[in-house]
């Protein structure tokens, strides 16, 4: 038997209280405890008002998610125990995931994270009319979409995504996995229109890279690299018309010509009319040796082996 302090937060808007605070519980629990039944068991013996979301409790549905101690995860698969040992602390922080309105206790609003799903259009667009009988994919075809297939929407990634938090209008990592689950399945015709969908402001080159999306997804979805392989497809169906399109390529030329990255070409590459003007800037790259005097002087020794590098990640895609 163990014992644990939860301090789980707590807001009531439906008491008239509409400021949000933490409360303790202590409970004495069995070793292999999860957070949710620790919660539903403060919830059934210590205080009915509070709110928790769940259902399958197996990890499937994805509607327990919380902070546990400031790390996204499904609260139904996360051992109190556990949390303790890799926080270092015996008391439990819990709190609703982040990025994300609350409207009781740990249960928010979901209704922005919908919405972006459903305006990646999450279904197969086939070319003309349905066939007598179902549309047959090989194996290795549908082996490229797995790990998008495996996404339970439980908006984890979301939670912890820095560019949401930047701009609430971010579409998002888990969408953009469902994007590429269907924008990479042979059946649909429309990775052109997709691309150019999930490209623009709001969009793929939106994202900041923290990376955190793939470190904390619960099933190994890792959108962040979803979002890199839709890039890919931009760039395949050229539709770089965005500036984060702009500046991808910037970065690849650079690599191609020089072996390594040229600050001066990627930010006039990337903003042509606005790069040319922003004297501040120029001057900050020049005293930090970023201008280099000649293109000529921007190489890399042995180039061609960042050369045959490029060719195979391109052969990889």
């Amino acid at each position: 038997m163990a014992s644990t302090t939860f301090r789980v937060f707590r807001y009531q808007p439906d008491s008239g209280d509409l400021e949000s605070y933490h409360q303790d519980f202590n409970l004495d629990h069995e070793e292999k405890t999860t957070v949710l039944d620790a919660l539903l068991r403060i919830q059934n013996e210590q205080d009915g008002t509070l709110a928790v979301r769940y259902s399958c409790r197996s990890a499937i549905c994805g509607s327990c998610a919380c902070k546990v101690n400031g790390k996204t995860v499904l609260a139904c698969m996360t051992q109190v125990e556990e949390a303790k040992a890799e926080s270092g602390s015996s008391t439990l922080q819990v709190d609703p995931i982040g990025n994300f309105a609350p409207i009781k206790d740990l249960v928010v609003d979901m209704t922005p994270f919908w919405d972006k799903f459903k305006a990646v259009k999450p279904f197969l667009i086939p070319d003309g009319p349905a066939p007598d009988k179902e549309r047959l994919v090989p194996k290795a075809a549908m082996e490229k979409v797995a790990k998008e297939s495996a996404c339970i929407l439980c908006a984890a990634c979301y939670s912890e995504c820095n560019s949401l938090a930047a701009d609430p209008e971010f579409v998002g990592p888990a969408a953009f996995a469902w994007g590429y689950r269907f924008a990479a399945d042979e059946r649909d015709s429309q990775r052109k229109n997709r691309a150019k969908l999930y490209s623009g402001q709001h969009g793929i080159w939106d994202c900041t890279r923290c990376m955190f999306c793939n470190e904390r997804c619960p099933k190994g979805v890792d959108p962040r690299d979803a979002i890199e392989k839709l890039g890919a497809i931009a760039f395949q169906e050229k539709v770089t018309k965005d500036k984060g399109a702009r500046h991808a390529k910037a970065f690849l030329i650079s690599m191609r010509t020089g072996g390594k990255l040229n600050e001066q070409l990627v930010g006039g590459f990337t903003d042509p009319v606005g790069g040319a003007f922003n004297a501040p800037l120029a001057l900050r790259m020049l005293q930090k040796g970023k201008l280099p005097a000649s293109p000529l002087t921007h190489k890399v020794k042995n180039r061609d082996q960042v050369t045959k590098l490029i060719k195979n990640v391109k052969e990889t895609i």
